[in-house]
C-alpha cells in the first residue's frame, strides 16, 4: 500500500525542485546583478543599522540613504575608472597594432642587457634564439590588448542590457538592505537543516563574504592605487592600466602585485632607467607589499578558516566559472564546503555545534 503522506511529500519536493529550477533559469539573465546586490547588502549591513539608529522606525529612509552613498561613494568612481582603463587599453592597443609599442624588442633588450651567467641557462631551455619566445610573448600580450578592446566594444553594443542590470541590482539592494533580516530568518527556518547548523552555515556565509570583499578587493584596490601611483611617478605609459592589472592579480595568494611590478623593475634595470627600476622595487618591497600585511588584519579582523592554497584554487576556479563575481563565489563555496564537512564530523562524534561565526551573521531572530 502507497504510503500517501510520503507520496505528497515526496511530490511536494519534486515541485519545489522544478520551481526552484525554473525560477534559476528565468532570473539567470541578472544572476550577476542579483549576486552583487546580495554582497553589497552584506557588506553595507552595518551602515544601514547606523543610519537607522539615527532614524528610528524610518527603514526607506536608511536603505535609500544607504544606496545613495553607495552610488556616490563605490560605484559612480568605479564607473569613472573603468572608463579610463578603458581608454588607455583602447591607445595601448592602437600603439601595439601601429608597431609603435613592440614587446619581442622589448624582450630583447632584456635578454642581451641580462648578463652571461644568466643567458647561458635560457639559452640552454630554449630561449636563446628567442625569435619563438618573443613570437609567443607578444602575442599574447597583443591577444590580451586585443581582448580588452573587444569588452570595451561589447560594452558599448550591449549598453541598454548593462544600464538594465545595473537598475535591476540598485533596485533588489534596496529591498535587500531594507529587508535582509526578515528575509535570512526566512530562508534559514526553510533550510531542511537543524537550526544549529543553519545559523552555522549562514555565519559562515555571511563572515567569508565580508572578508573576501573587504580583506581582498579592497586591499587589491589599495595595492593597484599604489603600483599606477608608481608607475606614474617612473613615467611609464598606462599606468592606471597597470595599476588595475596589478589589483586583479593581488587577489592570488602568495604571489599577488609581484607578478606585475617585478618584470616591470626588470625591464627599466636591465634597460638602463636605474632610478626608476630602484623606485618600484622599493614601492613594491616597502610600501605594495605591506599594504596587505597593515590592511588586512585591520579589515578583516580574523581568519575565515580558508587555507591560502584553496583560495588561490577556488579564486581561479570561481573567475573561470562565474567571471568577475568568482572571486567571490569560489571562496565562499570553499568556506561552504569546510563548514559542511566539519558539522557532519562534529554531528557524528557526538558533539555540540559551535558557531564562530555567530558575530557576523545578520541578526536572524529580531525578536528573540
Amino acid at each position: 500500500m502507497i504510503d500517501r503522506r510520503r507520496l505528497e511529500s515526496g511530490g511536494l519536493i519534486a515541485f519545489l525542485v522544478l520551481v526552484t529550477l525554473g525560477l534559476m533559469l528565468v532570473v539567470s539573465s541578472f544572476a550577476g546583478a542579483l549576486l552583487w546586490a546580495v554582497l553589497a547588502a552584506i557588506l553595507f549591513q552595518s551602515l544601514f543599522q547606523w543610519l537607522l539608529t539615527r532614524w528610528p522606525g524610518h527603514r526607506n529612509r536608511a536603505a535609500a540613504a544607504t544606496l545613495l552613498i553607495i552610488l556616490v561613494a563605490v560605484i559612480i568612481p568605479t564607473l569613472a575608472i573603468a572608463g579610463m582603463v578603458v581608454d588607455q587599453s583602447a591607445g595601448v592597443y592602437a600603439k601595439v597594432q601601429s608597431g609603435q609599442i613592440d614587446f619581442a624588442t622589448y624582450f630583447r633588450q632584456v635578454h642581451d642587457a641580462l648578463p652571461d651567467w644568466v643567458q647561458r641557462p635560457l639559452d640552454r631551455a630554449g630561449l636563446g634564439s628567442f625569435d619563438r619566445a618573443q613570437a609567443r610573448i607578444a602575442e599574447g600580450f597583443r591577444n590580451s590588448f586585443r581582448s580588452i578592446a573587444a569588452q570595451a566594444l561589447s560594452i558599448g553594443r550591449n549598453a541598454a542590457a548593462f544600464l538594465l542590470a545595473f537598475g535591476v541590482g540598485l533596485y533588489v539592494t534596496y529591498f535587500l538592505l531594507r529587508d535582509g533580516e526578515t528575509l535570512a530568518t526566512k530562508i534559514r527556518d526553510a533550510l531542511p537543516l537543524e537550526r544549529s547548523v543553519a545559523d552555522r552555515l549562514l555565519g559562515k556565509f555571511v563572515a567569508v563574504v565580508r572578508a573576501t570583499i573587504k580583506g581582498s578587493v579592497v586591499v587589491g584596490l589599495v595595492q593597484g592605487a599604489l603600483g599606477a601611483i608608481t608607475f606614474w611617478i617612473v613615467g611609464l605609459p598606462a599606468a592606471l592600466l597597470w595599476g588595475l592589472l596589478m589589483a586583479l592579480v593581488s587577489l592570488l595568494p602568495a604571489v599577488g602585485p609581484a607578478i606585475v611590478w617585478v618584470p616591470v623593475a626588470v625591464y627599466l634595470l636591465a634597460t638602463g632607467a636605474v632610478w626608476q627600476g630602484v623606485v618600484v622595487i622599493v614601492s613594491g618591497v616597502a610600501v605594495i607589499g605591506l599594504a596587505d600585511n597593515i590592511l588586512r588584519p585591520i579589515l578583516v579582523g580574523r581568519d575565515t578558516g580558508i587555507p591560502d592554497w584553496l583560495v588561490l584554487v577556488t579564486t581561479l576556479g570561481g573567475i573561470e566559472v562565474a567571471g568577475l563575481s568568482g572571486i567571490v563565489v569560489g571562496p565562499v563555496v570553499a568556506a561552504l564546503f569546510i563548514a559542511g564537512w566539519q558539522i557532519l564530523t562534529e554531528q557524528r562524534e557526538g558533539r555540540r555545534i559551535a558557531n564562530p561565526d555567530a558575530a557576523d551573521a545578520p541578526r536572524t531572530d529580531p525578536g528573540g
